[in-house]
């Protein structure tokens, strides 16, 4: 065997180690690597709605405005509620007057012999004080709900964050309990990674975390939970309460993808997050502890 024939011998065995060792290389990265292109950043969303009802006087807010806790979003017309708050202040009043009068009533019988005044006369007396301190004690909570109401009729933001999805105008007519819009929660950041069933063996809570957007920004968290459930499509329940198996006739078994969320440990200068928008997730699992040597 020639020089050149050994050379180019070799020359074959080493590329074919190279591209063996690049194959197995890729294989191990694709399906024993726990990464996925299949991510999602998700946020808190706090449902804005009025606690009273009334005709909306002021919206000093505008579609994704950044608010600070405690910023007013809405404002409800207060006047039926100040109305109602001197209605029950005229409430104590009076019931406080007779409170007064029914005490005075009962200490005066109370004050007399039994010989003019009847036992009975006194403690229907002393009854008839304690009824209206509780009608007295019940107008100063109407009082309060009052008070209250008309707090509410300013709507404030509960937390730092963004306005979004703004459905109401100066002019509308805001019900209770109807959210008018969203604020998204700007400390709340999370990723949603979906991993297919086959990775979580190499996922741990506390691994680090690569993330990268699709719009190229890399931001670095870490494994906070593993979810512990999915639906299961192809078994629902019957009528009956009992399993509706669906029969398959796959050859081809599909990995479950299961939700993993990634905390966001910080946020870079300049990096625009918005819930829905899609990320790539790669878990590094911390180094396997040594066995300890006896």
């Amino acid at each position: 065997m020639t020089l050149k024939s050994v050379i180019s011998l070799l020359a074959t065995f080493l590329i074919l180690a190279v591209a063996v060792a690049i194959g197995r290389a890729l294989w191990v990265n694709y399906m024993d690597t726990p990464w996925t292109r299949d991510g999602r950043v998700h946020a808190d969303i706090v449902n804005v709605a009025a606690d009273v009802s009334g005709l909306v006087v002021d919206v000093p807010v505008h579609d994704n405005q950044a608010v600070k806790k405690g910023d007013l979003l809405m404002r409800i017309d207060p006047e039926h509620y100040r109305i109602a708050v001197k209605q029950a202040e005229a409430l104590v009043a009076s019931r406080k007057a007779t409170l007064d009068m029914r005490l005075l009533n009962a200490r005066r019988r109370a004050a007399m012999d039994e010989q003019v005044v009847s036992r009975e006369n006194r403690d229907d007396a002393s009854n008839t004080a304690a009824a209206a301190a509780a009608d007295y004690q019940q107008a100063e909570a109407a009082l309060e709900a009052a008070r209250l109401n008309l707090a509410r009729t300013e709507v404030r933001a509960a937390v730092d964050g963004y306005v979004t999805n703004l459905n109401v105008h100066r002019g509308d007519y805001a019900r209770a309990g109807e959210a008018k819009l969203a604020l998204v929660d700007q400390n709340s950041y999370w990723i949603y990674g979906y991993f297919e069933e086959t990775k979580l063996p190499h996922i741990h809570v506390g691994d680090r975390a690569e993330l990268q957007l699709m719009s190229g920004e890399k931001l670095q968290g870490h494994v906070e939970s593993i979810a512990r459930a999915i639906y299961d499509r192809d078994n629902p329940q019957s009528r009956e309460l009992i399993a509706d198996v669906n029969p398959t006739f796959n050859w081809v078994r599909l990995a479950q993808r299961m939700p993993v969320r990634i905390h966001i440990d910080e946020v870079p200068q300049g990096v625009l997050l918005a819930a829905g928008i899609t990320a790539t997730v790669i878990v590094k699992p911390a180094a396997a502890p040594a066995p300890a040597r006896g």
